[in-house]
């Protein structure tokens, strides 16, 4: 009985497959490797190719027993989803509702979705709960919020149970140091922090310093991957005990600053880091923390690696040893 990975030589994805297969699990990995990378896989069998491939997903599912789907591939930047709205429709939308068919073809009742904090949109409270306003301000967080309302209308028709982890920021690498964070283009944070030091660019960006934070910048909750990666381990515990399909925020609970961010890095890579004050981004919203005690409590979940030297250090193993990512 295999767990079917897919989006699994990305990021989070693929580190996933590490917990899982340190777990002993079977693992089928699917990635249509846009933005994979085969190296980033570790283990498991691997099949290249799109979810809205009707006839090489039907191959996916009759070639392995398959008993729990972890779903993570979706198309994510939001700058992209607000100039191709269509693109994010397709790709996350109709892909998710391809493989709910093919489920429901193959009798797999089992699914944890890869949601996103992007479903909130802006804020009404800090920290974030589960039961706070759905509003999302991108195309991105509003198909996450569709593929989600998708999920529980197949599990109303056809008994599919799920969980839906919302995440905030995930950062850092494998203690293994054998995968981490390697996107093209780079929209997060840490990375780009980490390729000054790395000499990839002459200093650091900061959108804004007017924020009404105490140091005027934005705060953001950052979550180690792997931490996150084990959540979906217990998800999947959660619904093979066949308890009720739910919804979870996950982060650390912390907020730091991007000035922190910056001085933890200095501290860590032992340089300057010079970083420049630029104009607000729109849309950015000051503050986005989150609260996590539902997963602490539900799925028993406990993050191990909050601390951000820890978080910091493991994505600059990983940078120093990959300066150029997966090319290295």
């Amino acid at each position: 009985m295999a767990v079917l990975v897919t989006g699994g030589a990305g990021y989070i994805g693929s580190h996933t497959v590490a917990e899982l297969l340190a777990a002993g699990e079977e693992v089928v990995v699917v990635d249509s490797m846009v933005t994979g990378h085969r190296s980033a896989v570790l283990g498991g069998k691997l099949y290249e190719g799109d979810l809205r491939d009707a006839e090489w997903l039907e191959k996916v599912f009759s070639e392995n027993d398959i008993e729990s789907v972890i779903h993570f591939a979706a198309s994510s930047l939001v700058g992209e989803s607000m100039k191709d709205p269509g693109k994010y429709y397709h790709n996350n939308v109709y892909g998710t509702l391809c493989l709910l068919e093919k489920m429901v073809q193959h009798n797999v009742k089992r699914i944890v979705f890869s949601s996103t904090a992007a479903t909130y949109g802006e804020p009404e409270q800090v920290p974030i709960e589960e039961t706070s306003r759905t509003l999302p301000t991108n195309t991105y967080g509003e198909t996450k919020l569709s593929m989600e309302k998708m999920i529980a209308w197949f599990e109303a028709a056809h008994g599919i149970k799920y969980v839906s982890l919302r995440y905030f920021n995930a950062a850092g690498a494998h203690e293994s140091g054998r995968i981490g964070e390697d996107h093209r283009p780079e929209t997060h944070l840490i990375p780009l922090i980490l390729q000054v030091p790395l000499g990839q660019r002459e200093h650091i960006s900061v959108f804004g310093d007017d924020y009404p934070t105490e140091d005027g910048t934005c705060i953001r909750d950052y979550l180690h991957v792997s931490d996150l990666a084990d959540a979906h381990l217990l998800s999947v515990k959660r619904l093979r005990e066949g308890k009720d399909s739910a919804i979870y925020n996950l982060g650390s609970g912390n907020g730091f600053s991007v000035k922190q961010m910056i001085e933890s890095a200095r501290r860590i890579t032992g340089h300057p880091i010079p970083a420049a004050v630029v104009p607000r981004r729109e849309g950015d919203p000051a503050v986005l923390i989150a609260s996590s005690e539902k997963a602490k409590r539900e799925l028993g979940w406990t993050p191990k690696r909050e601390q951000l030297e820890t978080i910091i250090g493991s994505a600059w193993k990983w940078h120093q040893a990959h300066p150029n990512g997966y090319d290295s």
